[in-house]
């Protein structure tokens, strides 16, 4: 139990023995402080509580205060108009940092309920290359999925990659025609990015060469064996390529269930959608409209146009009997709720799909889906003009270009500050923290922020950054290469009276406190800031508490403190999916 809902338990116990019954004790929450001037904790339960009872705030608040068992753990004060302040006792604070040296745990329990969640994220297109667009989906959506598994949640990640559509007619076309396959062995995406393009490119120039390349992909989804050849080989191929770049970013997957996985089930959705009368034929295709329960303002299947509110469907089969991603993706519901019993599914996309998602999840909720349906939205990166990055050329960067970038930015600090001594050493620690860069600048933001993608910022070692995580880590590690062969540490009788070294311990405490609070609105942002504020907090007590040259029970305390510095951030940075050298 951390402390604030150890507060929390003994201030509703108070709220019980002042008369209120279990519905008011449940909107009883005690809560970290904003501004460590007014305590570590604070609650507005007296204010809450004393409305609704037609009491006196500032009344309810004293007789709270007065009722409540803190001795020992805090002490208790009232501001304002009844806010209840819980300043905790740096002996607390000494008790549950020892307590914290024996647990692999790190403060950090088990949710109580397990769920079976499912993280549908990165999800490129097969027979492409991906891009930077794909950083924050692929990125976001690992942290979560660890820390959800940390956590205790049952957890499957599912790469849904587009490996169906009209590009594969194309790549077919061209494949057949411009192959080089010595080109396809030595970089496959990269060659199926030039087969496709070279097949738009006709395509656009002859309304002949269009049609041929829609034929192909007709005779593929009929299942004729040499375009089937053809398309297996390139789905091999890209996903040889795509798990070089997961390999170097340290992504996995369960599962790779892509579009083609569903193929099967799609026309029995849309058969399934027009029985039950979820869905009717409009102009030739087959759509799902509004059912009218919705105010049009919050209704998916309406839109404002031209002053007036419009159909705005659904579609799910196409006017030509084609299906699109809508109808694969009702299909791929069905699946994760029959195959994995998902009680929740996170879908980590764009926030271009808002629309998309709000109607698939009308549409579920239609069709008694009882499963937790989430759209992890997520903004946009930046280049340096403030505009979405690109490419000179206006592409958007290849993901393995941006990836070498941050390495060499990364290699250039190293060169410049770092003590190792080979040259091997040297590289393999540039691609460790030019990686990670990458990933803390993402995870370091709220999702649905825009930020700019400035490579020399990300890779400093001061600042907002992994590498000052990183050397911060190393710095604490560095104190026990200098004392091997002492004896182990204990949390026993630890002893907190330096200002330095009570916030450090407070920090250190807060860390059960701020995982579990990730998956609240999926914001791994408050877990990357929190390590920040931790780092900073060691830093200030590292100046001003000299550690080795102390004695007694002063340098055993702040030995804990650093051994449990260097273990949190360790494991917070490896929950957002980032390693940590030993030496830099």
């Amino acid at each position: 139990m951390t402390l604030a809902q150890l507060l929390e338990e003994r201030l509703r116990s108070a709220v019980r023995e002042a008369g209120f019954d279990d519905e008011a004790r449940g909107r009883v929450s005690v809560t970290q402080a904003a501004d460590l001037r007014f305590g570590d904790y604070q609650s507005n339960a007296a204010m809450v509580l004393a409305k609704g009872a037609g009491r006196n705030p500032r009344e309810l608040a004293e007789e709270l205060a007065g009722a409540t068992a803190v001795d020992g753990l805090a002490e208790m004060e009232i501001a304002g108009p009844g806010f209840l302040n819980f300043r905790v006792l740096p002996a607390a604070f000494a008790e549950r940092a020892g307590a914290l040296l024996g647990d692999e745990r790190l403060g950090v329990g088990l949710v109580e309920e397990a769920r079976t969640i499912v993280v549908d994220f990165s999800a490129p297109n097969i027979a492409k290359p991906m891009h930077v667009g794909h950083i924050r989906s692929t990125i976001i959506g690992d942290a979560l999925a660890r820390v959800a598994r940390f956590l205790g949640h049952r957890v499957v990640t599912d790469n849904h990659v587009g490996d169906w559509g009209t590009q594969f007619g194309m790549v077919i076309w061209a494949w057949k025609r411009e192959l080089d396959r010595a080109a396809i062995e030595a970089d496959p995406l990269a060659e199926l990015l030039r087969l496709y393009r070279v097949a738009n490119a006709a395509c656009k120039k002859d309304d002949a060469i269009r049609e041929e390349c829609r034929e192909e992909l007709v005779r593929l989804q009929q299942g004729e064996p040499g375009n089937l050849e053809i398309w297996e080989e390139c789905v091999r191929l890209s996903r040889n390529g795509l798990e070089k770049i997961y390999d170097r970013l340290k992504v996995g997957f369960d599962h790779w269930l892509g579009e083609s996985c569903y193929n099967e089930r799609l026309a029995g959705v849309v058969d399934s959608l027009l029985e039950s009368g979820q869905a009717r034929e409009s102009q030739g295709a087959v759509c799902v409209f509004s059912d009218g329960a919705a105010r049009e303002e919050q209704d998916p299947f309406r839109i404002r146009k031209d002053g007036e509110w419009q159909d705005n469907p659904m579609i799910i089969r196409k006017s030509d009997g084609g299906f699109n991603y809508s109808t694969s993706d009702v299909a791929t519901i069905d699946y994760r709720l029959e195959t994995f019993g998902a009680d929740a599914i996170w879908y980590v996309v764009d926030h271009r799909q808002t629309l998309h998602f709000r109607q698939l999840f009308a549409l579920a909720a239609r069709r008694g889906v009882q499963a937790d349906l989430n759209h992890v939205a997520f903004g946009t990166i930046l280049g340096k003009d403030g505009k979405p990055l690109k490419t000179r050329s206006g592409d958007l960067p290849q993901l393995d270009d941006v990836l070498d970038d941050a390495v060499e930015a990364a290699r250039r600090t190293a060169e410049e500050r770092s003590r190792l001594e080979t040259a091997a050493e040297k590289d393999e620690l540039a691609e460790l923290i030019g990686i990670s860069a990458v990933k803390f600048t993402e995870l370091s933001h709220h999702r649905m922020s825009d930020y700019v993608f400035d490579l020399e910022k990300m890779v400093a070692t001061e600042g907002d950054t992994a590498p000052y995580l990183q050397n911060s880590y190393v710095r604490c590690r560095s104190i026990f290469r200098k004392i091997e062969g002492e004896a182990a540490l204990t949390g026993e009788d630890l002893v907190l009276e330096a200002d330095a070294e009570i916030h450090l311990a407070r920090m250190l405490v807060r860390f059960g406190e701020t995982v579990p609070v990730v998956l609240d609105d999926f914001r791994p942002n408050l877990l990357a800031n929190y390590l920040l504020e931790l780092a900073r907090s060691y830093h200030s007590f590292y100046e001003a508490c000299p550690v080795l040259k102390s004695d007694g029970a002063v340098r055993r305390t702040r030995l804990v403190l650093c051994e449990l510095t260097a273990r949190i951030l360790r494991k917070g940075l490896g929950l957002l999916g980032i390693e940590v050298p030993e030496r830099m």
